[in-house]
C-alpha cells in the first residue's frame, strides 16, 4: 500500500492513467500460534493457610518452573520466527517496491517522453502556421497597399474628368450640347466614383482581414508560447531520476486541478487553433484573389473608359473641323458675293447716274421745245420720240432702281450671313480649342494603366 501511494504521489502532476496495473501486494499473515497445555498443580491446598505461608511464600514448584522456562523459550522461538518472517516480508516488500518503483518511474518516463512527442507535434504545427499566417498577412498587407495606391491613382482620372466636363461648360450656346462626348465624360466620371468606392470598401475589408489574421495568430503564439513552457517543463521532468540533487517532496502537488484540461481537451484546443487559422488564411487568400482581381477589372473599365472617350472626342474634333471648314467654305463664297454684289451695286449706281443723264438730256429737249411759238408747237416726229423716249428711260430707271434695292437689300444679307459664318466659324473654334487643346490636352496626364499605377 505504501508502494502504491508512493507511485500516485509520483504521477500526481501528470495526467491520470486509470488503466495503469498495480503490482500485487503480499497480504501479511500472523504465524499460526502454538498452543501449551499447563498442567494444573496439584500441591495441596493447606487448610490452615498461614501455617506454612512463611515458607512457601514467592516460590514455585517445579513443574512450574520446567512450564515457565517453557514457556520463556517458546516465546522466544515466536518472536524471533515473527521476525525472521517479518525480515523475509520487508526483504520481499523491499525488492518488490523497487521494481514497482522502477517499473512506475520507467513508465512514467515514456508517458512523459509520449507527452514530449506530442507536444513537439502541436508546437511545430502551430509554429508552422504562425509562419505561414504571416506570412499570408504580410502578403494582404501588401494588396491593401496596392489598393491604397490605385485609389490614389484615380484621383487624376478623377480630377481630369471633372476639368473637361468644366471646360466643356465654357462652350458657346450653339455648342453647348448634351452631345456624345459629354455622355461618355458624365459615363466615366460615374465610373471613376463607383470604383473609388469599391476600392474604399475593399480597403476596409483587407484591414478587417489583417486585423483577424493577427488576433488568430496572437491566439496561436500564445498556444505556441505555451507549449514550449510545457516542453520545457517535461523535458526537465524527464531528466529527473533517483540521482537528482535537485528532487524533493512536494505534498501539496499530488493532486489534480480543478481547471485541468484533459488530453481530449488539450489536443482540440490547439487544434481548434490551428483550424481557425486555417480559415483566416483561406479568407485571406481568397480576399487577396479577389483584390487582384477588382484591381485588373477596375483597370480595364477605365482603360476602355478611356478610350471610348478619347474616341468620342477625336471623332468630335473631325466633326468640328468638316463644320468649320464648310463654314469656312461658305464664308468664302458669301465674301466672294459680298465683292460681286457690292460691284454689281457700283455697276448699278453708275448705269443709274448714265440713265438720269439720258434722262436730262431728253427732259431738257422737251423743255426747250415747250418753247417754240405758235403753230411751231408741233407734235412732230422728234416730239413722239423725245417722249417715248423720257418713258422708256423712266422705265428703265425705275428696274434700275429697284434692283439696285434689292442688291443693297442681298448685300445686307450677305453681310448678316457673313457674320453669322464668322461667329459660327468662332464658336466651331472655340469648341475646337476647348476638346482638343484645354480636354485632350489635359487628358494626356491620365494614368496609362491603373494596375500598374498600384505597383509604384
Amino acid at each position: 500500500e505504501d508502494a502504491r501511494a508512493g507511485a500516485a504521489s509520483g504521477g500526481g502532476s501528470a495526467m491520470a492513467q486509470p488503466d495503469e496495473p498495480h503490482p500485487p501486494v503480499v497480504p501479511s499473515c500472523p504465524l499460526p500460534s502454538k498452543t501449551c497445555d499447563v498442567v494444573p498443580t496439584e500441591r495441596p491446598r493447606s487448610c490452615c493457610g498461614m501455617a506454612v505461608a512463611g515458607l512457601r511464600t514467592a516460590k514455585y514448584h517445579l513443574p512450574e518452573w520446567h512450564r515457565r522456562n517453557a514457556g520463556v523459550c517458546y516465546e522466544a522461538y515466536t518472536a524471533g520466527e515473527q521476525a525472521e518472517r517479518g525480515r523475509a516480508e520487508a526483504k520481499h516488500l523491499v525488492k518488490h517496491a523497487a521494481a514497482s518503483a522502477q517499473r512506475a518511474q520507467g513508465y512514467s518516463k515514456a508517458t512523459l517522453g509520449q507527452r514530449l512527442q506530442d507536444i513537439h507535434f502541436w508546437r511545430v504545427e502551430l509554429q508552422k502556421e504562425i509562419m505561414e499566417l504571416d506570412a499570408e498577412t504580410n502578403l494582404l498587407a501588401a494588396q491593401k497597399l496596392r489598393l491604397e495606391r490605385a485609389l490614389d491613382a484615380t484621383e487624376v482620372p478623377y480630377s481630369v474628368v471633372i476639368d473637361n466636363l468644366e471646360c466643356r461648360e465654357r462652350r458657346q450656346p450653339p455648342d453647348l450640347v448634351i452631345d456624345e462626348v459629354e455622355k461618355q465624360l458624365m459615363k466615366e466620371a460615374d465610373l471613376i466614383r463607383d470604383i473609388r468606392d469599391l476600392l474604399k470598401r475593399t480597403i476596409i475589408q483587407a484591414a478587417t482581414q489583417i486585423r483577424s489574421n493577427r488576433i488568430q495568430k496572437e491566439n496561436c503564439e500564445l498556444d505556441w508560447s505555451d507549449k514550449v513552457e510545457t516542453y520545457n517543463i517535461d523535458d526537465k521532468c524527464v531528466g529527473y531520476c533517483t540521482d537528482s540533487t535537485d528532487v524533493q517532496y512536494h505534498p501539496s502537488s499530488v493532486k489534480f486541478e480543478e481547471n485541468a484540461s484533459t488530453p481530449k481537451s488539450w489536443a482540440q484546443f490547439s487544434h481548434d487553433n490551428i483550424s481557425r487559422a486555417e480559415q483566416e488564411k483561406l479568407a485571406s487568400v481568397q480576399l487577396r484573389s479577389l483584390i487582384n482581381n477588382i484591381i485588373h477589372d477596375a483597370s480595364e473599365d477605365l482603360r476602355m473608359q478611356r478610350a471610348a472617350v478619347n474616341e468620342a472626342f477625336d471623332s468630335h474634333c473631325r466633326e468640328l473641323d468638316d463644320a468649320k471648314l464648310r463654314l469656312e467654305s461658305h464664308l468664302k463664297q458669301i465674301l466672294k458675293d459680298i465683292g460681286d454684289e457690292e460691284a454689281n451695286i457700283v455697276n448699278l449706281k453708275k448705269a443709274i447716274r448714265d440713265k438720269e443723264a439720258f434722262l436730262k438730256v431728253a427732259h431738257t429737249r422737251l423743255y426747250d421745245r415747250s418753247f417754240r411759238p405758235n403753230v411751231e408747237l408741233c407734235r412732230d416726229e422728234p416730239q413722239f420720240r423725245l417722249v417715248s423716249e423720257v418713258e422708256e428711260l423712266t422705265v428703265f430707271l425705275e428696274a434700275l432702281k429697284r434692283k439696285l434695292m434689292e442688291s443693297e437689300q442681298n448685300l445686307k444679307n450677305l453681310e448678316e450671313t457673313r457674320m453669322k459664318l464668322e461667329k459660327e466659324i468662332a464658336v466651331k473654334a472655340n469648341s475646337i480649342f476647348i476638346d482638343r487643346q484645354k480636354c485632350m490636352g489635359y487628358r494626356v496626364r491620365y494614368p496609362v494603366d491603373l494596375e500598374v499605377a498600384s505597383y509604384q
